[in-house]
């Protein structure tokens, strides 16, 4: 057991409640997810054990205390970090009385403040599950989540807690933690890797930190989404091809291969490539060589691929698969949804970086820098959402949020959902997304609504061409339906 972790339970004589654990032992926690008077508390967590009554409450732990007093602390791969007391004067001393029970915690509410579950106003007993948001009234929102008692070790330094790491990885959650522990393992081999994740769950950002700490950092980043090739022209973007090939007058074609020689080769929606096509890259990722069209000598690339995908793995040709021995797999937001409040800090500060106007508007003292002001009832409603695209829909809900008048991000200003139920409307608002960020519904709203002319609908869904929504149409199965004139 640490040091940090008996502060939890220094009050009383008793036995260590985390000695016999294991770090696949899973606790109940209560995770700060707002905290406006204190915001560099969002994060922390409650860990609540298995056995016995708790309480939280205001202040240091006290011999008057009715049972052991729990403390925040910031739970890392180096340990439990005490992170003090709380100190809002209207919170009780002790304010809720905490038992695990079964499949949820056991919550007294016996302080003064103000509790709410789920926005509701509580009193007495009550019962909360996992997802679950309990509330002191204006003072601090906890998601109840469950969490290891113990986070499985990194290499290296830690970044400042709940702040972005050198690779702009946001996130304190078990899950943000396994996907560094991911990352920093495949990063410095030479092997070619597949990262694997829901769209909008930041794959290429992953891929980005797996270049910068790679053998070649120094090296290019080629980055190219598969997607967007067309079946005709694959062989020729990928190794390009001789001058005056295929016609008199042609200059000489790189290609992607060559371009990428000592570095990283970025190719997104991987799985979107035929596997007949998927194929012609067997021999280069091999042995590095590869023959521009048009040419009879064999050239080499000392380059790694990384390869990224939303779709099942199956999807990827099984002998190209083999050659991509190295899986990261990026967690969905619906895996790590207690780091929802600091990416939405993340995204807030960025875009505000970029519009001092936003800045003044919603952040405390009037600078990207500082901390960006959200209501309870934003917070709460960004924790309980279904995210169905993960990141992107999350910025896509703050932009929503940031048309308001007030000085705080409200619930008020962001619609239910980030795809209207209006057909004539439900596309408007992911012109110019990449497109393997665009929703189902998304593409077959526009395409309804142009009366299935794709020739006017890719440039209204602000496409690069014809081709992509074509691609897009057959990935989501859509159908092109005309209304007669």
């Amino acid at each position: 057991m640490t040091t940090e972790t008996h502060t939890q339970t220094q009050t009383h004589t008793m036995a260590d409640p985390w000695s016999a654990s294991d770090p696949a032992d899973r606790l109940f926690a209560l995770v700060v997810v707002w905290c406006p008077r204190a915001p560099e508390r969002v994060g922390e967590v409650v860990l609540v054990p298995a056995v016995g009554q708790w309480v939280l409450g205001r202040g240091d732990p006290s011999a008057d205390d009715p049972f052991p007093r729990l403390l925040p602390c910031r739970q890392r791969p180096d340990g439990l970090a005490p992170a003090g007391p709380l100190r809002m004067p209207s919170v009780s001393r002790v304010q809720w009385l905490l038992s695990a029970s079964g499949e949820g915690l056991s919550v007294s509410v016996v302080g003064r403040c103000a509790t709410r579950v789920n926005g509701a106003r509580a009193t007495g007993d009550v019962e909360v599950r996992e997802g679950d948001v309990l509330e002191l009234a204006r003072k601090v929102v906890f998601r109840v989540s469950t969490r290891p008692s113990r986070l499985a070790a990194v290499d290296g330094p830690l970044h400042p807690f709940g702040g972005p790491d050198d690779d702009g990885l946001v996130g304190e959650s078990p899950g943000a933690w396994s996907l560094r522990q991911e990352v920093a393992f495949a990063a410095p081999r030479r092997a070619h890797v597949l990262v694997h994740g829901p769209s909008g769950s930041g794959k290429e950002l992953v891929a980005r930190a797996l270049h910068a700490r790679s053998l070649h950092p120094g090296g290019p980043f080629v980055a190219r989404n598969a997607a967007t090739i067309p079946e005709g022209l694959v062989d020729a973007e990928l190794f390009g091809h001789a001058r005056g090939y295929p016609h008199a007058g042609m200059p000489e074609r790189e290609g992607l291969i060559g371009a990428a020689d000592g570095g990283t080769l970025f190719l997104d929606e991987f799985a979107e490539l035929p596997e007949a096509l998927q194929a012609h890259l067997l021999r280069v990722l091999d042995a590095g060589e590869y023959q521009r069209l048009g040419e009879t000598r064999t050239r080499r690339s000392s380059f790694r691929l990384i390869a990224a995908t939303n779709r099942p793995l199956a999807t990827i040709k099984h002998d190209v698969l083999a050659r991509l021995p190295l899986v990261v797999e990026v967690p969905e937001l619906a895996e790590r949804i207690d780091d929802v409040p600091l990416l939405a800090r993340h995204l807030l500060r960025r875009i505000a970086a970029e519009d001092p106007a936003l800045a003044t508007q919603f952040f405390v003292g009037g600078r990207a820098t500082g901390e960006p002001r959200l209501t309870a009832r934003l917070v709460r409603a960004l924790l309980q959402h279904d995210w169905a695209t993960n990141v992107r829909e999350l910025e896509a809900w703050l932009w929503r949020a940031m048309r308001g008048q007030g000085t705080a991000l409200d619930l008020a200003t962001v619609p239910t959902s980030t795809v209207s139920s209006s057909p004539s409307s439900a596309w408007l608002a992911w012109r110019g997304t990449d497109p393997a960020e665009l929703p189902a519904e998304v593409v077959q709203a526009c395409l309804d609504e142009h009366n299935g002319v794709q020739e006017t609908a890719w440039r209204a869904l602000g496409l690069s061409s014809r081709y992509v929504l074509v691609r897009l149409i057959k990935k989501h199965g859509l159908v092109v339906r005309k209304t007669p004139t």
